[in-house]
């Protein structure tokens, strides 16, 4: 007997547990309080209530009982007494009971046996004499079951260690039962290493229980033949974790955690209780090369069981068709309950009135119509839960897809779409044919909350407490995340369940479905149309909602489903309603690669991911939004200020638990786009030289360089990887990258995996992966000269410049600076003779020609020789002649000192050049205005000059620089002095 007491407490989880495990012949009571009439259920508050809007303030309708009240009348095995055990109208079908008389010629000892007991019993008999399976049929308690077992057993006796045995059942089949006597048979057939896994050792009590039960029905003896070992973790509660045998040979039925698939390499027999209970991650690392054992409840209060049977299983029945030689698989289903009998009227009900036979979505009916001919209606839930023969139809059409589309469901479900005061109902039908009576065919369902509008100080203090009321899961998730508070006050829409037809998944219903839902939002489907009536028909409706007082007392009140012309239509075209005013849609989903996409295609934007990941499915939850148009600008505004802080966040968090992720998915949420970079191979306009060389040095670029050139291995750029992947998806720096390149990059960069499993995760070689690696850093290499041509870098001709330049490359900024203090102190001397600006000017006209000369481009054959002597320089090991893109600081300098050379040819010979090709100083060009100079370097082609510097009201380049006229000619005058006061022999030798 079971007694249900308190109904505001009841929930329609605690019906599906507590009623199937009363027996047949047994009772289910459930006691009402005080009530005049039964109609009063129809607006009790229930506790569950509570829970889906704490804080709100809109009038809870309690659709679920009324629905649950009538369909009390429709199950033949329910009395409903008032407190003098008088039986109420509602139940009047017990006025017809008859009793079952049965003929003389059917009585026997056997009688009471229906078909399948007396099939079992044959089946016993049959197997009497076939040991061990005859002793071990005695245990099975249905036919079903009995069936289940001479299947484990088939498996068994093969011996090939390449079956998949799946055990399906709604709740109370004996599968624990069949699994536990299949072990024994194991044991018996010389098995040796049997491994067991569950949720917790607790919940094998009853296979353990009946693995015992097999033992002796074997003969076999405790202590003597087999020892049982108990944990001594008190969190188990002494389960068994453990069993030896010694009866033939050193047999061990061993108990492991899920986790611990690396334990399995000597299994031959593993056996996955409760499958559904289990991470899907954590059951497919446990699938190996041995017998598997798998139970799973498909329905029933757990409701965890459809994502076995729709995800796992499906993968397990196509890789056995895939190929001849793959492993065997067997499905097993158990039908036949044990506490009770066939077609149970109880049962029957608790199954429909729960919709937990909705296993199976409907076939569609009429022929598959584009998506653009489909249209979204409003489903209105007072029509849906008033139990008439329409609805009920229609409400297992949308349950049916719930269950096939989504992991998890629960009978709570149910009672959230009934009661919940801030949900919305959208189905997606095709084109309806006036002429049939028939229900359309439902492709797509879409269950909304409207979540946001809260007071401020309501936020503040709920995220003080760390709290976040159920109901609004967004506004609290975003305000937290963000430290935004604000972001409560807005109004928004969450997507809590779409499900598409899964005969029509991937065909764009959905698609379909999200379009029309936010055209509906924004109101862009609204068609305009008199208000009154709308006023007139909201008043109907209320009215129609309202129970009907009636002066009769319980016993003579009757209570049936409300009449059709009552209650409003159970559909409604969007254009046709007035939408809720919202600023935002959101959904929050375990992600995936095809999820993602499909939100990130309808514009929604990531702005949270979980770290840690489901505990069933092993996806990490996401949450996306997308502002709507029909809000002002600036409240638009906020979405991409979070996207942006997100990226950056996730970014960041590449390295910990996303590390995981698919380069496909990681690609999606960085919003990484091929056409984004639009500024061709240059640097982008963030990085600069300072940031440059905060994070690299000189032997980084140095590396990054010798790799671009095939001179090292990847493995020598690995350090820098990070700092480089960051610059690239920050914008930092722009050019293109495939996206197979792309995904090289982050997958190495920031998510610091192995090649071996990018080799893997993308499907290509590992020599195409080390190709397209190698040029993603030769474009980096590239945009690095070009931010390093932003650096002033002296280069001095003569051999003090190789020493100057060695110390600026290996220094980096410090030598810079120190030059260019120098040079600040020369020019703010030489600026100290120049007090008169219009002296300045005049001296302008009387630039010596040769200062210009230094800067013309080398002859034809000049630059011929030049390009030989660097092709001899840099020829490679393989014989073929190539040029480094980047030469060595001495060999720069010597080529400086030759380019030199040749230009004091060019020059005549002239002493002073001379002199200026041996002295280290610099001189100062005071005659030679900014635009003069730089049209001379211009049409020179900028030849043999590396940087300009012009620093404020001074002119300075830091190559040849020469004084006035004056200086120049008291200057040769003095060298010509020096070169020939020797006199004699040198003088002639000078002369040649």
């Amino acid at each position: 007997m079971l007694v249900l007491q308190d109904f505001e407490a009841m929930t329609p989880n605690i019906l599906a547990r507590t009623i199937e495990t009363v027996e047949g012949g047994g009772m289910v009571i459930l006691l009402l309080p005080g009530m005049t009439s039964l109609k009063q259920l129809y607006t009790m508050t229930m506790d569950i209530h509570q829970r889906f809007r704490p804080d709100g303030d809109q009038l809870l309708t309690p659709r679920f009982n009324e629905r649950f009240l009538l369909s009390l009348s429709s199950c033949h095995s329910c009395l409903v007494l008032d407190d003098e055990l008088n039986i109420l109208p509602l139940s009047s079908h017990v006025k017809d009971i008859k009793a079952v008389v049965l003929q003389d010629e059917t009585r026997s000892k056997d009688h009471i046996l229906s078909e399948a007991e007396k099939e079992l019993a044959d089946l016993r008999e049959s197997l009497k004499d076939t040991q061990p399976i005859g002793s071990l049929i005695e245990q099975a308690r249905t036919l079903d079951q009995a069936k289940g077992i001479l299947q484990f057993v088939e498996a068994i006796s093969e011996k090939t260690l390449q079956t998949t045995v799946a055990l399906t059942a709604a709740r109370g089949r004996g599968k624990s039962a069949a699994l536990g006597i299949s072990i024994a048979a194991a044991v018996a057939y010389g098995y040796s290493n049997i491994f067991v896994t569950s949720p917790s050792p607790e919940n094998l009590k009853t296979l353990f229980e009946f693995v015992f039960k097999g033992f002796d029905a074997l003969g076999y003896k405790d202590q003597t033949d087999y020892e049982i070992v108990q944990s001594q973790n008190p969190a188990f509660n002494k389960a068994v974790v453990r069993v030896n045998i010694y009866r033939q040979h050193r047999q061990t039925i061993q108990y492991i955690q899920p986790q611990d698939h690396q334990k399995l390499g000597q299994a031959e027999l593993l056996v996955i209780d409760e499958a559904a209970a289990i991470p899907l991650p954590l059951v497919r690392k446990l699938l190996g090369p041995y017998l598997i054992y798998i139970s799973s409840t498909v329905n029933g209060y757990e409701g965890t069981g459809r994502s076995l049977s729709l995800k796992l299983i499906q993968e397990l029945r196509e890789k056995s068709n895939q190929r001849a030689g793959s492993r065997t698989f067997h499905q097993i289903t158990l039908n036949e309950p044990i506490r009770y009998g066939t077609n149970d009227q109880v049962e029957q009900w608790l199954t429909n009135v729960l919709c937990l036979d909705a296993t199976q979505a409907s076939q569609i009916i009429n022929k598959c119509p584009h998506p653009s001919q489909c249209q979204l209606y409003y489903v209105n839930r007072d029509t849906l839960f008033s139990y008439n023969a329409a609805s009920e139809s229609f409400l297992h059409k949308m349950m049916s897809l719930y269950v096939a589309s989504h992991y998890k469901n629960t009978p709570n479900d149910l009672q959230i779409m009934s009661d919940a005061p801030n949900h919305l109902l959208f189905v997606l039908l095709g084109p309806i044919d006036a002429n049939t009576n028939a229900l359309p065919d439902v492709y797509t369902v879409i269950q909304v909350g409207l979540e946001g509008n809260i007071n401020k100080e309501t936020v503040m203090a709920q995220l003080s407490r760390g709290q976040s009321p159920t109901g609004d899961l967004i506004p609290y998730l975003v305000s937290r995340q963000y430290q935004e508070s604000d972001f409560a006050l807005l109004s928004g829409a969450r997507i809590i369940r779409i499900a598409t037809h899964p005969d029509y998944i991937g065909t764009g219903y959905g698609q379909r479905a999200m379009d029309q839902l936010i055209k509906y939002f924004q109101g862009d489907l609204l068609e305009h149309h008199d208000d009154d009536e709308d006023d007139e028909d909201e008043e109907d409706n209320e009215q129609q909602q309202q129970p009907s007082s009636s002066s009769s007392s319980i016993q003579d009140e009757s209570i049936s489903p409300r009449d059709k012309t009552q209650l409003p239509p159970l559909l409604q075209r969007l254009d046709e309603r007035e939408p809720e005013p919202i600023q935002y849609l959101g959904v929050s989903y375990g992600m995936t690669s095809k999820l993602f996409s499909f939100w990130k295609r309808l514009s929604f934007k990531p702005l949270y991911v979980r770290l840690s990941h489901n505990d069933l499915t092993g996806e990490h939850t996401c949450v996306m939004l997308r502002s709507l148009s029909n809000t002002q600008h600036a409240t638009r505004h906020w979405l991409d200020e979070f996207h942006h802080d997100f990226k950056k966040r996730f970014l960041n968090l590449l390295g910990y638990e996303f590390r995981e992720f698919h380069p496909e998915l990681t690609l999606g949420l960085l919003d990484y786009q091929q056409s984004s970079s639009t500024n061709g191979n240059g640097a982008g306009n963030s990085l600069n030289v300072m940031s440059m060389d905060d994070m690299l040095s000189t032997f980084d670029l140095k590396r990054l360089n010798s790799y671009s050139n095939n001179l090292v291995d990847y493995h020598v750029v690995m350090d820098i990887l990070p700092i480089l992947a960051r610059w690239f998806f920050t914008n930092k720096i722009h050019f293109q990258l495939s996206f197979a390149q792309a995904a090289i990059l982050c997958g190495l960069g920031l998510q610091h995996k192995r090649l071996e499993q990018l080799e893997k995760e993308l499907d290509l070689p590992s020599n195409q992966l080390l190709a397209l690696f190698n040029k993603c850093m030769r474009k980096f290499t590239k945009s690095l000269k070009q931010v390093e041509k932003q650096r002033g870098v002296v280069v001095q001709p003569s051999t003090t410049a190789t020493s100057l330049k060695s110390v600026n490359r290996t220094k980096g900024n410090v030598s810079t600076t120190e030059l260019e203090s120098d040079e600040e102190q020369d020019d703010h001397e030489v600026d100290m003779k120049d007090d008169d600006e219009e002296e300045v000017e005049k001296k302008e006209a009387n630039v010596d020609q040769k200062v210009l000369d230094l800067f013309e481009k080398s002859t034809s054959d000049q630059e011929e020789e030049e390009q030989q002597e660097d092709k001899n320089r840099f020829r490679m090991d393989n014989s073929k002649k190539r040029l480094a893109p980047n030469a060595e600081p001495e060999q720069a300098a010597a080529m400086a000192l030759k380019k030199a050379r040749r230009e004091k040819n060019h020059n005549g010979g002239d002493p002073f050049i001379q002199q200026v090709l041996r002295d280290d100083a610099q001189y100062k060009l005071t005659g030679v205005t900014n635009q003069q100079l730089q049209k001379g370097l211009e049409s020179s082609g900028n030849d043999g000059v590396v940087s300009i510097q012009t620093a404020p009201q001074e002119r300075v380049i830091k190559k040849y620089m020469l004084k006035d006229q004056k200086q120049i000619d008291a200057e040769q005058r003095e060298e010509k002095n020096k070169l020939y006061k020797t006199g004699g022999k040198k003088k002639r030798k000078l002369k040649k």
